[in-house]
């Protein structure tokens, strides 16, 4: 089931064509609106009207996480504060601030809301969520499930009382951590309880990194589906990435990230689809605070051929969880 099927199935040529405008739109935005790119871009030689292919994209310079944590976060805004409708800080245990328009939820939102029909979430789904409301990617889930019509449950962090609501309400689907999924295991082995006796179906888990070890213990240990979504702070978003029913890779949401996959501790790009490279991503509609060429240090490869479940959004791999079905 496709949330926006315009985009998840949009041809190769379409998606290009789509990808080449807002690139060129974002890089003079960048130049003319943000400190920290403004600087950047000029030190490179590149200016505002810089890109005319999307090959022109290696022009730009690599955005890192000490650039992040080190620059002002008003060094990277683009608009005054009266035009932000959402701040964020988060730890990591450095700080990272994130700033957001109404654009950008929107947007996130509605990534979101692919991510999640993509695994099956449909009107009539009941989800909880077991997340603290101050982290924004709680919002984000919960406004995308409301979209589609689903049932949403705030859980919080309260275990007791998560277990209590998983007893009344027949919940289906869980979106945590895999920190708070596996202490949410071991409360109803406390309360006497055992949790594969509960409808639980579907399991998102929210991490720092594209892989999760922890992915086939948590499958085996609730017998339910889990899907990976990656949460990348210094990004600002959580459904850059995403996977369907087939679970083979990860496809990517090129409508609003442009991927490349380089070689490690390199600058040129990863020429054979093989080959395992670093995911560098580019942010092509954010507003507030545009990113150009982040090095993730997540070690991914190409997956070439069409996914059976229809989309044509390419697809990325780790060495780990490729063809994880659990």
């Amino acid at each position: 089931m496709c949330a926006n099927q315009e985009i998840e199935m949009m041809s190769r040529e379409a998606m290009t064509q789509l990808q080449m405008s807002r690139l060129k739109k974002t890089v003079r935005w960048a130049y003319d609106k943000s400190t920290f790119y403004h600087t950047k871009l000029t030190e490179a030689g590149v200016t505002g009207n810089s890109i005319v292919s999307l090959e022109d994209i290696k022009k730009l310079p690599f955005t890192t996480l000490t650039d992040i944590i080190k620059a002002s976060p008003f060094e990277f805004l683009t608009i005054p504060l009266s035009g932000v409708l959402r701040l964020q800080m988060q730890e990591r245990p450095e700080e990272v601030i994130k700033a957001y328009t109404n654009g950008d939820i929107a947007r996130n939102i509605e990534m979101m809301a692919r991510v999640l029909s993509a695994a099956g979430i449909v009107q009539g789904s009941i989800v909880g969520i077991l997340e603290e409301y101050s982290n924004e990617t709680a919002l984000d889930i919960q406004y995308a499930l409301e979209f589609l019509g689903a049932t949403v449950i705030p859980l919080g962090l309260d275990f007791n009382r998560a277990v209590k609501m998983l007893d009344m309400f027949g919940i289906d689907t869980i979106v945590s951590d895999q920190q708070n999924i596996l202490q949410l295991v071991i409360r109803t082995q406390a309360l006497g309880k055992d949790i594969m006796e509960y409808p639980l179906s579907r399991i998102f888990c929210l991490n720092n990194s594209i892989q999760n070890p922890m992915q086939k213990h948590i499958g085996e240990r609730i017998s339910a589906s889990v899907y990976n979504l990656y949460v990348s702070r210094e990004l600002g978003y959580t459904g850059i990435l995403f996977q369907c029913g087939e679970k083979h890779g990860f496809h990517v949401q090129e409508d609003c990230f442009y991927p490349e996959i380089i070689e490690f501790g390199g600058t040129e790009p990863v020429k054979d689809a093989s080959q395992m490279g670093e995911l560098v991503l580019t942010t092509i509609v954010a507003e507030a605070m545009p990113i150009l060429r982040y090095r993730t240090g997540q070690a991914v490869n190409l997956l070439p051929e069409p996914c059976a479940c229809g989309r044509t959004l390419i697809r990325i791999a780790t060495p780990f969880d490729c063809v994880s079905k659990a």
